[in-house]
């Protein structure tokens, strides 16, 4: 039984926290405003651009040291249509961890347009992201971590970690958070919106928690809850995602009589592959060069996890299977696995992600229920977690908030997304966060896997949740009816599509 006093002193430690970090708001109150130009917020791939006003807020790397190293964080204001629209923008906060929210943003705008109607949008790039002093580093992509043994992962992290322009410990959540309200301080807002996706929850959660009379209204999207220890569940997850496709591939007609056996293939699949990789060309889609891959094993693993994010992508599943156990044919799943994970590497600054998990998820690994066995007899098996564990063996512990993992207790209204088929972050994940949110609705998306902010009407629905917040009982009498339209993607039959 934990003793009275040590109850005590860590209550105490929190009560600081607040008290700082409350000390830390009131004097970027009293700095001078963050001067912004005119910009362009780019498409990571080029393929679009977007009007903003931009500039960089200068801040200490260690917290605790004002007068010492000091780190630029990128900022964007996207600006509301209405000149004279609601005073409370929303900030966007991106998942990864490690991506830049300005990269975000670029690729999802379109579903934030009707907030911006009447609201800025604000992009901060969170430390060691984007333009803020990004931790980037050559990193193998998963598929060739997958192939790797923990030694040889432990030792892509440790000369990642020499190769950092700044130091890991001071870029965690527990900073960001202090570098969000000081954003906001500088650009003049009393009170913000937030919304934020996969890890960006954990970070508007915890912004909540640090700063509760600055967030008005908060959309969760694809929700850790911060009790959440990541990792420990993954590979239970992506299993019981991916059996949930083959279940509604089996429910539907066409489906079905396309793929009688989905998880019988895949079993085939799998060990087809473990017994006897294959040699395969993939054309580069941009140059046209063709390299020569060995898809093994811990290829068909990235491959199929990639596809269960989005019902897009799971609808072609059930035929990238077929072709390769009928046909021999592991080209086209190599391919899309590729081609998602050549987006993602590009997106993800690795030094981040590690300062993260590092400090927020690994060194609780210990005292988690985590059953190996179970793991084991997952398509994943233990890779993911043990991948975890090596990366973050000679990895410093940052800062982190003592209260950082307990329930967030909040009156504020939040709207939490969920989709059925998430193979991250279920709906039970929304659950258990919404069990101590006073004025919480969350919405499960049917069919759906992970990220619902662009599904059919969601858009309107998120916009009504903030324009509305101002009401008790928003949360209750929000109209998501016509989310009911938005069914999944229905499965393709052959490279021609689904079934008219």
């Amino acid at each position: 039984m934990k003793s009275a006093r040590g109850t005590s002193l860590r209550v105490s430690a929190a009560l600081l926290i607040v008290a700082a970090c409350s000390s830390y708001a009131k004097q970027r109150d009293d700095a001078a405003p963050l001067a912004l130009e005119e910009c362009r917020i780019e498409h990571p791939r080029g393929v679009a651009s977007y009007a903003a006003r931009c500039g960089v807020l200068e801040v200490a790397e260690n917290p605790e040291q004002p007068s010492g190293r000091k780190i630029g964080l990128r900022v964007a204001v996207v600006p509301a249509i209405n000149r004279r629209g609601a005073r409370d923008p929303l900030f966007i906060l991106s998942g990864g961890p490690g991506q830049a929210a300005t990269d975000f943003y670029a690729s999802a705008a379109p579903a934030f347009a009707r907030i911006q109607r009447e609201r800025d949008l604000v992009l901060l790039d969170q430390r060691g992201t984007g333009g803020s002093n990004a931790l980037t580093c050559p990193f193998p992509d998963e598929a060739e971590l997958a192939e790797l043994d923990m030694e040889r992962i432990g030792q892509y992290s440790r000369d990642c970690l020499a190769k950092l322009p700044g130091d890991p410990r001071y870029y965690t959540t527990s900073v960001a958070v202090r570098d969000l309200d000081a954003v906001r301080a500088a650009l003049g807002y009393e009170r913000v919106n937030l919304y934020g996706i996969s890890y960006g929850t954990r970070v508007a959660q915890h912004y909540l928690r640090r700063y509760p009379q600055r967030a008005r209204a908060v959309v969760l999207d694809g929700v850790v809850p911060p009790q959440q220890i990541l990792g420990i569940d993954s590979a239970l997850l992506a299993q019981r995602a991916l059996e949930r496709i083959f279940e509604r591939c089996h429910s539907e007609t066409a489906c079905r009589d396309a793929f009688p056996d989905p998880a019988g293939q895949f079993a085939t699949l799998r060990a087809e592959v473990a017994r006897r990789p294959a040699e395969i060309a993939l054309p580069d889609p941009a140059t046209g060069s063709v390299e020569r891959i060995k898809f093994s094993s811990g290829h068909l693993q990235v491959s199929i996890r990639l596809l269960t994010y989005s019902s897009d992508r799971a609808a072609l599943i059930p035929l990238l299977v077929q072709q390769a156990v009928k046909q021999r044919n592991y080209a086209p799943l190599a391919a899309h696995a590729q081609m998602i994970s050549e987006q993602l590497g590009d997106a993800l600054a690795v030094g981040m992600h590690n300062a993260v998990v590092c400090t927020e998820d690994v060194p609780y690994y210990g005292a988690s229920a985590i059953d190996r066995r179970a793991l084991a007899q997952t398509y994943l098996g233990t890779m993911q977690l043990d991948g975890l564990v090596a990366s973050c063996e000679a990895w410093p512990r940052g800062m982190i908030d003592p209260d950082f993992h307990a329930p967030l207790l909040s009156s504020t209204p939040v709207l939490l997304l969920s989709g059925s088929v998430d193979p991250v972050t279920p709906p039970e994940y929304a659950e258990r966060a919404a069990a101590t949110l006073r004025n919480a609705r969350h919405v499960v998306m049917s069919g759906h896997g992970h990220g619902q902010l662009a599904i059919g009407c969601m858009p309107r629905v998120m916009a009504d949740f903030i324009d509305g917040a101002n009401r008790d009982d928003i949360a209750q009498t929000l109209d998501t009816g016509c989310l009911a339209k938005a069914a999944p993607a229905p499965f393709f039959v052959s490279f021609a599509g689904p079934t008219p």
